[in-house]
Formats: C-alpha cells, sequence, structure tokens
C-alpha cells in the first residue's frame, strides 16, 4: 500500500477538489492524487491534447489514435475509475436481499459456500499451501 505525506494545500484547490471528487465517487484527497498524477503526465508529454484525452474518456475516439503520453493519462483516469467501482461493490449485501448463498474466499484463502445471510454453511476446499 501507498504511504502518504502531508502537505498543504490552497483553500480554493481543496474546495474544488471536494466539489469534483463527490461527483467522481472519490475522497478530496483522491482528487487531488488524480491531478496530480494527470499533471505529471501533461507536464512529462510534449504534446498532450485534453479534447482527445476526454473524447476516449467518453468513447467517441478510439485510444490507439492517443500519443503515449495521452495513453497514459487515459490509463490513469481508468485506473481511478476502476478503483472507484471496486470499493462501492459489496456483493455479499446484494445477495442478502436476494436471499441468494454464495461462494466466496474466506480470510484464511478457503473456498466457503455461505448462506444469503453470510453464515457459513460449509468450507468446501481448504486454502493451497504457499498462497
Amino acid at each position: 500500500m501507498a504511504t502518504t505525506t502531508p502537505t498543504r494545500i490552497d483553500d480554493e484547490l481543496y474546495a474544488s477538489a471536494k466539489v469534483v471528487a463527490s461527483l467522481m465517487s472519490r475522497s478530496a484527497a483522491q482528487q487531488l492524487a488524480h491531478w496530480a498524477r494527470i499533471g505529471r503526465e501533461i507536464e512529462a508529454g510534449e504534446s498532450i491534447s485534453q479534447r482527445s484525452i476526454a473524447a476516449v474518456l467518453a468513447g467517441r475516439v478510439p485510444y490507439d489514435q492517443l500519443t503515449p503520453h495521452e495513453q497514459a493519462v487515459v490509463r490513469a483516469e481508468w485506473i481511478e475509475r476502476m478503483d472507484a467501482r471496486r470499493e462501492d461493490l459489496d456483493f455479499a449485501a446484494e445477495f442478502a436481499a436476494a436471499g441468494t448463498p454464495y461462494v466466496g474466499l474466506d480470510a484464511q484463502g478457503q473456498v466457503v459456500r455461505y448462506a444469503a445471510d453470510g453464515t457459513v454453511l460449509e468450507v468446501v476446499a481448504a486454502a493451497v499451501a504457499g498462497s
């Protein structure tokens, strides 16, 4: 897991990050980190078109038409979006709401069959040694 370093942020920038973060399902800190990564890629790139990047993210232009630096910015955005989506997933709650039993891994890496309410019905397979 990455470590963080405290830093001072201009109040106006932080307020903007909070507003945009709420729209993008991120925290203000995540939004600032996202903007920093994009800025790093833009400064590293010789010619980066924000319009081209936005068109790819909106699905209007193929990814392959971007320069390598523009592709790096798009990949950074995709990673942020996927991370946000994963954080919002709660399949156990969905199965419970539907009354559906399910199979998953427990904290020890064992395959476990769960009742819809999340109680363990049985251990299907023990964890593999070394995993």
